[in-house]
């Protein structure tokens, strides 16, 4: 199962997910017409669901519509995510709650759902996967992203809890922590935008991730070489957080 699946990472993520042979379960809060694996054929292998992840109600909705096709998955992966720029004296309490409603209570629920599924689907030999998407916002705070920094160390925080909580039924919890990825996300605050944000832009690599970065590192949380690695957050950024130029 994919949380904002269908944009940007989310995207990347399902698309990878499916060429790779999976079944994926994609969550969106935009209409389903929306979601499109956006290459090769997949019918069949997808199931678009439209979910708002703020909303218990609706996220017991989508897993009883994953539940009507199976009663287990193998990973859940959690992309949704807002940004909401502003100077923390400035921002207004609507759109502080939003971004810790989706980049923290989403996740949480989604997870706290799911775990009755990801229990079903973990064998000895290949543990459940939740994969949480956090950012180096969380390790590096940014001047008019203050919130979202917030939210971002807190879901960190989530990940290590979950993961010590779950990992003897089977269940590794991680998170990928990116820098600037190129997204849609990224053309609303670019430094052409006009939104007065100034984001991180370019790794010292010289050049801005690409949603298949991400996502790379993500297939690795998902396969057997890392049936060891839980409560890890990793950055995923080209040393954009391990140093000041």
């Amino acid at each position: 199962m994919v949380t904002g699946a269908a944009s940007g990472i989310g995207k990347e993520c399902t698309q990878t997910l499916l060429a790779d042979g999976w079944n994926v379960f994609a969550l969106d809060v935009c209409e389903t017409s929306r979601h499109t694996p956006g290459r090769g054929g997949y019918a069949g292998k997808w199931t678009p669901l439209q979910c708002d992840v703020t909303d218990s109600s609706s996220v017991a909705r989508a897993f009883a519509s994953i539940a009507e096709e199976t009663d287990k998955l193998n990973a859940l992966i959690c992309c949704a995510g807002i940004l909401r720029v502003a100077s923390l004296e400035t921002m207004t309490d609507e759109a502080f709650d939003a971004v810790f409603a989706v980049n923290v209570r989403g996740p949480w629920l989604c997870a706290k759902a799911g775990m009755p599924f990801l229990e079903r689907g973990a064998v000895a030999d290949y543990p459940s996967r939740i994969i949480f998407v956090s950012s180096t916002a969380a390790l590096r705070p940014k001047i008019g992203a203050g919130a979202y920094s917030a939210s971002k160390a807190a879901l960190g925080n989530l990940t290590r809890s979950f993961a010590a909580e779950v990992a003897s039924r089977g269940i590794l919890v991680n998170a990928v922590a990116p820098g600037a990825v190129d997204t849609p996300l990224w053309d609303t605050y670019s430094p052409t935008s006009g939104s007065g944000y100034r984001p991180a832009g370019l790794s010292p690599m010289g050049r801005m991730a690409q949603p298949s970065d991400i996502v790379s590192v993500m297939m690795f949380l998902l396969s057997r070489s890392s049936h060891y690695v839980a409560g890890a957050i990793i950055p995923v950024d080209a040393a954009t957080s391990a140093a000041r130029a």
